[in-house]
């Protein structure tokens, strides 16, 4: 509940921006980080690799759109690295494709500024 509260944070901030190209404002972004590491916690203490992956993914791209991109890549990759078997589903695909884009993309680490710690 906590990743998907994450998403409507996010989908509704940005029908809320003048452009569609906008980032989410940095109170929106503090809000869904916040959501997604909830997520993120609770499925580990129920030991729901699925459901963290999924949290682990949401925030990974909230982080490389803040600059973050090596929080984003070292997070992901831990949570990534736990699975075994299972990579031919959408959500293991998913994720290796966005560690591989964290890891090819160095130049783009520069942060969008209203999402950008001061």
């Amino acid at each position: 509940m906590y990743r998907l509260k994450g998403e409507l944070l996010l989908t509704q901030d940005q029908r809320s921006q003048p452009s569609p190209s906008e980032q989410p404002s940095r109170v929106i972004a503090s809000e869904a980080e916040a959501c997604f590491r909830q997520a993120i916690e609770t499925a580990r203490e129920l030991s729901a690799r699925s459901f963290e992956l999924r949290a682990g993914v949401s925030l990974a791209r909230l982080l490389r759109d803040a600059g973050r991109r090596d929080e984003a890549r070292t997070m992901l990759a831990e949570i990534y690295n736990w699975f075994t078997e299972g990579f031919d589903t959408l959500d293991l695909k998913d994720a290796k494709a966005l560690l591989e884009e964290l890891r090819i993309d160095p130049d783009a680490n520069r942060p969008n500024p209203r999402l950008s710690r001061d």
